[in-house]
């Protein structure tokens, strides 16, 4: 198990880039192999969890070619959504967003598969995805009531078409629906308590695939294939958060993000942040699929805010973070209607709260949330990540705050989502000294 090893930063003055967006990474994997021919794609994420993406879909037999070093440009040769019946179990690796969305594009396919995970993901409950689509004719076994991998596949050719209100809003569990809802009978349609990530509604507009959303609803109709069109994929907003976070909290520190995702389901850590205090400025320069551009951070102090409603099921990858912004501000954040991030790859709110304690801050946990104590001055201390990649991420940054060192331990785990995180938390570090 591999350790990093974080000291306390200066001000500092930098430009990035960071790696290209996972969610948008997988989604267009998936809907350009659904396509009518063969799509490029530029800007894709090559972390562990895009690459099960990626090695899942050639396990269906969908030819994909690698253009180009370091595995960004790529071209998908588009099935029309007919894949193969890859003969043992497709194996998922840890990531979830794989797995579910999966779920939802063999629900047409006429053979049954076994769709396998690491021992992360074989921890993870299923059974959100698998109970509308069950509704839509899909047979899916897992274990237990929970629904856990190893998870057994049946799908139909000719699906159901249902209406399905999501107890709780989720892109992925939306998204494996309306993918389900390409071969159903007529207009399947999801509504959501509040709007999660539109990644999928967005690709399914670019590649010509007609769907519509009606306040909280969103509706696919049955029929359609998807038109093969290069996509480019803009850098991650939620990998841009940690270096946000960095510059805002440090009084005197600039930063400019180059190249990155500005969908406004996306934004709500720019807002978030803003609230705080911080002085972020982001500019649109390309709107393809998805919009992207800069954020320009100039470093201020920070004042506590509350997180809760409608805004938070678009930040569940950036909460670990900002829970260390929290730390870093004074006064009491609140953050609350969280409960969703107890059942990430790890439970966050314990996990964050834990080690937050672990570095002198004062936390109160709740069932869905925090009540963080900013202010205090940090202190290094043993970080574990518990397989957790944001979590690991988001302690490093705060390693940056910190009196001493700070030892963030399992930091493979980096690698699902934020290949090079490593080698710009050095240079930062470096160009601080």
């Amino acid at each position: 198990m591999a350790d990093l090893r974080v000291k306390k930063v200066k001000d500092f003055s930098a430009e990035l880039s960071v790696p290209g967006d996972k969610s948008v990474s997988h989604r267009a994997l998936l809907l350009a192999a659904l396509s009518n021919g063969p799509c490029e794609i530029t800007g894709f994420l090559p972390s562990e969890d895009c690459l099960s993406t990626l090695n899942a879909l050639i396990a269906l037999g969908v030819e994909i070619e690698t253009l180009g070093e370091g595995g960004t440009h790529l071209r998908v040769h588009g099935c029309r959504g007919k894949f193969s019946d890859p003969g043992r179990p497709v194996d998922c690796g840890s990531s979830a967003t794989t797995m579910r969305l999966l779920c939802g594009v063999l629900a047409s396919q006429p053979f049954e598969v076994t769709l396998s995970g690491d021992e992360v993901l074989s921890k993870r409950p299923m059974n959100r995805v698998a109970i509308p689509l069950e509704r839509m004719g899909v047979r899916i076994k897992g274990q237990g009531d929970r629904c856990i991998p190893p998870l057994r596949l049946a799908g139909r050719e000719k699906l159901k078409a249902i209406h399905y209100d999501l107890p709780i809003s989720s892109a992925e569990v939306k998204g494996a629906v309306l993918l389900a809802g390409l071969a159903a009978e007529g207009r399947t349609s999801v509504s959501e308590p509040t709007a999660s990530r539109d990644h999928t509604e967005r690709l399914l507009n670019y590649l010509l695939v007609k769907n519509v959303r009606e306040g909280k609803t969103v509706s696919i109709w049955g029929g359609q294939v998807p038109e093969s069109r290069d996509i480019r994929v803009p850098g991650d907003l939620s990998s841009a958060a940690f270096w946000i976070v960095a510059a805002a909290a440090r009084k005197g520190a600039r930063l400019m993000i180059q190249d990155v995702g500005l969908n406004p389901s996306r934004m709500g850590i720019l807002g978030v942040m803003a609230r705080m205090g911080a002085k972020i400025t982001e500019r649109v320069d390309y709107s393809g699929c998805e919009p992207m551009g800069s954020v320009e951070v100039v470093g201020n102090g920070l004042t506590a805010t509350e997180i809760s409603g409608a805004e938070v099921p678009t930040l569940l990858d950036e909460i670990p973070v900002l829970a260390v912004a929290a730390a870093l501000a004074k006064g009491k954040t609140v953050i609350r209607d969280a409960q969703e991030l107890r059942a990430q790859e790890s439970d966050r709110i314990s996990t964050v709260a834990e080690n937050l304690r672990r570095m002198g801050v004062t936390v109160d946990e709740f069932a869905d949330g925090m009540e963080i104590s900013g202010g205090a001055t940090l202190k290094g201390a043993e970080i574990h990540s518990l397989g957790d990649d944001r979590i690991a991420m988001a302690f490093a940054i705060a390693g940056l705050f910190a009196e001493g060192e700070t030892v963030i331990k399992g930091i493979e785990c980096i690698e699902a989502s934020y290949p090079g995180f490593t080698r710009e938390l050095d240079l930062l570090q470096a160009m601080s000294r």
